[in-house]
């Protein structure tokens, strides 16, 4: 099988990450890595024996795919290099610092016809791939993200950093248009937001409700969903969940009305746990960043292949982003 030439452009933490993982893919063979900062590509790049770059346009006629790991505030540049020239790009999340530029971006990938994958790598994780095997259709989602300061990704807040893991995998749920965002949030440490709480609501009637901190003294990574198929409590972090199914809790309904009808019977002695249909939800182990660039390198050697995240999903999930910063701007203390 003929190996894909990938390189990294952003030898900061995310980019070791991704070098990492590239390494140990037989589809892979990481040819280089560049940074403005020729120092710690060379640092990167001889844990890997690969080239070292300060400019990535040395990368042209090097590489069959490139991912894109610096600061957002070069996605849009970076990324018009290479897909101008028919480079497949897994751009890091978010996908530009703007949706203007994330627009550009998009449209880019439609002119050149060139793969363009997000790097959202939660959608990859365990939890939300054994999720999606269950096609809940849900009603309201209440998703919370919170850890202690992170000291990486200063140049954006904690909407842009962290809550758009949850945003993204929302609108990949509920599936529907945006119709209404209300939002709160405070810097505490730096320029940007630090906290923020946002309520989505959706025109197919579902309703969210995100919060994400930077703030927090331990790290917390929960979602709940109410389905019209069923009640799903999971966790990101601990990679676990349950699902409690509708249908089958019917006969317990009816359980429940004849011993109402029973004056002296005690229901505080009922366990109610047992009563219900609650489930393990069945995760299947793996690692995310590497499912996520599995899916990025067959999408470029497949025509027919997408992404795990493509520009389109990405672009939605900044859109939502940017209306959940435009509340909080708006909204003023007192």
């Amino acid at each position: 099988m003929k190996k894909i030439r990938t390189a990294i452009v952003g030898a900061g933490k995310m980019g070791g990450i991704h070098a990492k993982v590239y390494s140990k893919l037989d589809s892979a063979q990481l040819v280089a890595v560049a940074d403005m900062d020729l120092a710690r590509a060379q640092n990167l790049a001889q844990q890997y024996n690969c080239l070292a770059l300060s400019d990535p346009k040395e990368l042209i006629g090097k590489v069959d795919a490139v991912t894109i790991s610096a600061p957002t505030a070069a996605h849009k540049t970076l990324a018009e290099l290479f897909i101008s020239k028919r480079i497949p790009v897994l751009i890091e999340k978010p996908l530009a610092s703007s949706v203007e530029e994330g627009r550009r971006i998009v449209e880019l990938s439609k002119k050149y016809n060139a793969v363009v994958a997000v790097g959202h790598s939660e959608r990859c994780n365990p939890v939300v791939q054994a999720m999606k095997r269950l096609k809940i259709e849900p009603m309201f989602i209440e998703s919370t993200r919170v850890s202690p300061y992170p000291f990486r990704s200063m140049d954006i807040g904690v909407v842009l950093d962290v809550m758009i893991h949850d945003i993204d995998i929302i609108l990949s749920l509920a599936n529907s248009p945006v119709k209404k965002v209300e939002a709160v949030g405070v810097n505490v440490i730096a320029d940007h937001e630090d906290i923020c709480n946002a309520r989505v609501t959706f025109e197919n009637g579902c309703i969210a409700n995100i919060t994400a901190s930077r703030l927090a003294m331990k790290t917390e990574r929960k979602v709940r969903i109410f389905s019209r198929q069923a009640y799903l409590s999971l966790d990101y972090h601990k990679k676990e969940g349950i699902v409690i199914k509708t249908d089958p809790n019917i006969d317990m309904v009816k359980w429940i009305r004849e011993h109402q009808e029973k004056q002296d019977f005690d229901f505080s002695t009922v366990n109610w746990t047992e009563m219900l249909h609650i489930e393990q939800l069945d995760i299947t182990e793996a690692e995310p960043l590497k499912v996520e660039q599995q899916a990025f390198l067959k999408a470029v050697s497949d025509s027919s292949a997408r992404p795990e995240v493509t520009a389109e999903e990405g672009l939605a999930a900044l859109e939502c982003a940017e209306k959940i910063l435009a509340c909080v701007r708006q909204h003023k203390w007192r």
